[in-house]
């Protein structure tokens, strides 16, 4: 048996090289579209530019730059009320506005693409709309930034347990946990402004590969679109997407430090924890079990990380065996690059709003800052400190008080004075004084440490920085 390829008519904008159109299979594999749709607002912005080049460079008359601008105006309106035709047998959003510009203003409407390709242009379309979506996504990070520290500046002083393999380390305060993760995601921004710094190159004037013979200005073009300057190689301009997989990298590292903190926020509102609450406004309840506060909106920015991460593997797999110059695989870069921008500006929204409406349980983050023999290593600095012991042997008499203490079942500061001499002769009562969560936190004033002073200090010039 075999199978009827059914066709539809040819791409009116090929001319004549093709009597017949594709089959059907090949105008679905092939039509962009359904997702590049979102480019044009880059688009059109980039035609504007082209066309006042055009004219400007005389290659077209004033009179066609003219009508080209008013009728990209026009397509622009059309595309915001919703009303724009867009049409599958036209491929992707370059061809459907240039064969609704002629539509609406005739020949002048031919005349657009001159001394470009759809590669070029599709290329600064690209770098075009990252830029846009690096510029809000540094914004959101700015504001997801503002939100912790000044939840750190609130709980400057509230201590709460430190961790190291999720076992009980020593106490810090939970400002200077918020701290953490505002430097993280500084180095996030950092990132992206690396990023937005190396993109911001214009490829239009590349055209298909290998530049064109008409005297465009590539300078003026760069300039009207914001660029610092033209890209200086036509192969490397149409078939570069080290942009884009930046841009993923950054993003799926961004996404990386906020599941951190959606699984610490997992931790803390379950029941054995119960360090912080969220509201109903970031949590769901269960069909089955009516006392369930489920803290969905974490678990969803935590699983969001793979959709990022994801995106930038396959576009690494897509170019990693590319020859130059373009190839029609590049139509698969920018599906992944959108999902990856929806998913993070989704979960820095998502993790801004629950760092402002997460309760701490003060009271118990306090409780627990104290637990697990938590000043162990306050006990081994002051007798390094003291009596002067070498620290080896400070943190072997430590071990042992620990040992002693947790046989009978009492924190370092339940053991008695005789019973902490039988281990260390010279320790004396003012030992007991270093061996309080507060003394702790306080004691921790090298720089970036976690005492009050220092923290405050810090989350004060990070808001003043962010304002």
């Amino acid at each position: 048996m075999t199978e009827t390829l059914h066709t539809t008519p040819a791409n009116q904008q090929w001319g004549g090289r093709f009597a017949a159109g594709p089959a059907a299979v090949m105008q679905d594999i092939n039509a962009s579209i359904g997702f590049d749709k979102r480019l044009w607002r880059q688009d059109i912005r980039g035609s504007l530019a082209h066309a006042a080049m055009l004219a400007a460079c005389g290659i077209i008359a004033p009179t066609d730059e003219r009508d080209i601008a008013r009728g990209l105006e026009a397509i622009a309106a059309e595309i915001e009320a919703g009303s724009f035709p867009f049409t599958e047998a036209l491929e992707d959003i370059h061809m459907n506005i240039e064969a609704r510009l002629t539509e609406r203003i005739g020949e002048a409407g031919k005349r657009l693409h001159t001394g470009r390709s759809r590669n070029d242009q599709v290329a600064t379309d690209f770098r075009l709309w990252v830029r846009d979506a690096i510029d809000g996504l540094a914004a959101q990070i700015t504001d997801t930034m503002r939100a912790l520290a000044t939840r750190a500046a609130e709980h400057a002083a509230d201590p709460m347990p430190g961790f190291t393999h999720l076992q009980t380390a020593q106490p810090v305060t939970l400002g200077h946990h918020f701290l953490a993760y505002v430097e993280m995601l500084s180095r996030d921004r950092g990132r992206l402004a690396d990023c937005r710094k190396r993109l911001n190159e214009c490829p239009l004037g590349s055209a298909a590969l290998a530049g064109t013979s008409f005297p465009i200005d590539r300078e003026a073009t760069a300039q009207a679109l914001g660029f610092d300057r033209p890209t200086a190689n036509s192969l490397d301009a149409v078939s570069d997407r080290d942009f884009a997989l930046e841009f993923l990298s950054t993003a799926s590292i961004c996404a990386m430090h906020l599941s951190r903190l959606a699984e610490e926020i997992v931790i803390w509102c379950s029941a054995p924890y119960r360090f912080v609450r969220l509201s109903d406004a970031f949590t769901t309840g269960s069909s089955i079990m009516p006392q369930k506060r489920n803290p969905d909106a974490a678990e969803l920015v935590r699983a969001k990380t793979g959709r990022v991460a994801g995106a930038l593997v396959g576009l690494l797999t897509v170019m990693k065996g590319l020859p130059l110059a373009y190839a029609k695989d590049m139509q698969e870069d920018k599906e992944p690059v959108f999902d990856a921008a929806d998913a993070l500006a989704l979960s820095l929204a998502a993790t801004a709003g629950m760092v402002r409406d997460l309760r701490p349980d003060l009271a118990r983050l306090r409780e627990f800052a104290g637990s697990g023999f938590a000043t162990a290593t306050d006990l081994a600095d002051w007798l390094v400190r003291v009596p002067r012991l070498p620290f080896r042997d400070a943190h072997h008499v430590t071990g042992r008080l620990v040992a002693q203490a947790e046989a009978r079942g009492v924190d370092l500061a339940g053991l008695s004075l005789a019973e902490m001499r039988e281990a260390e002769p010279r320790i004396t009562q003012d030992v007991f004084s270093v061996l309080t969560v507060d003394a702790s936190v306080r004691s921790r004033t090298s720089q970036g440490g976690t005492a009050p002073e220092n923290v405050a200090r810090q989350a004060a010039r990070w808001l003043e920085h962010l304002a």
